[in-house]
């Protein structure tokens, strides 16, 4: 279902747009190349400049090279298109911090902590919290997501629709599912 229409006239003046790309190197390995940029539809006056519509404010990239176990082994972020040249962009070595991190077991909260406040960029670290869902939809694409295992899928118990005592387990994880506990 889609969005209400807007109960009034409006003009679109900011643009944010988030990508993540998965790849299958010839290694085996996974890469994530994530990219963050904000534009603005119309001129933009910064304390550096007026950036002009359409030019990126923020353009910002992240590479983070996974194992099968979600760890990342290598990884590198820059800033191609920053408000404020010689500060915003000097941060990038920094997140090779995140190196040994896994994108599956606490990686939003971990990355909060590491790159809080001054220790990074506000948009890198916000951009990182794409990766861990990015990374289960690459590694899914060589997986059924409901063939027969030992292992429960990864993906159940973690979302709303994925609950193992809903209705969307019972008919296509029935192997999976239970009974919710009854409410007395």
């Amino acid at each position: 279902m889609p969005l209400s229409p807007p109960k009034c006239a409006r003009q679109k003046v900011h643009v944010r747009q988030i990508s993540v790309e998965g790849y299958r190197r010839e290694d085996g390995m996974l890469e994530l190349d994530a990219c963050l940029t904000d534009t603005k539809e119309i001129d933009y006056p910064l304390a550096s400049g007026v950036r002009k519509a359409g030019d990126p404010v923020h353009q910002m990239r992240v590479r983070v090279t996974l194992d099968a176990d979600f760890t990342i082994v290598d990884a590198e972020a820059c800033s191609d298109w920053v408000p404020y040249v010689g500060g915003c962009d000097t941060i990038g070595p920094d997140y090779q911090r995140l190196v040994g991190l896994n994108l599956v077991r606490g990686f939003r909260r971990i990355v909060g902590e590491m790159f809080a406040d001054v220790r990074g960029c506000s948009h890198l670290t916000e951009l990182l919290s794409s990766l861990p869902t990015a990374a289960i939809q690459t590694f899914a694409t060589f997986r059924r997501d409901n063939e027969d295992s030992a292992e429960k899928p990864f993906q159940l118990d973690r979302c709303h629709a994925l609950d193992c005592s809903g209705e969307t387990v019972r008919l296509y994880y029935p192997k999976w599912y239970r009974a919710a506990p009854r409410q007395e």
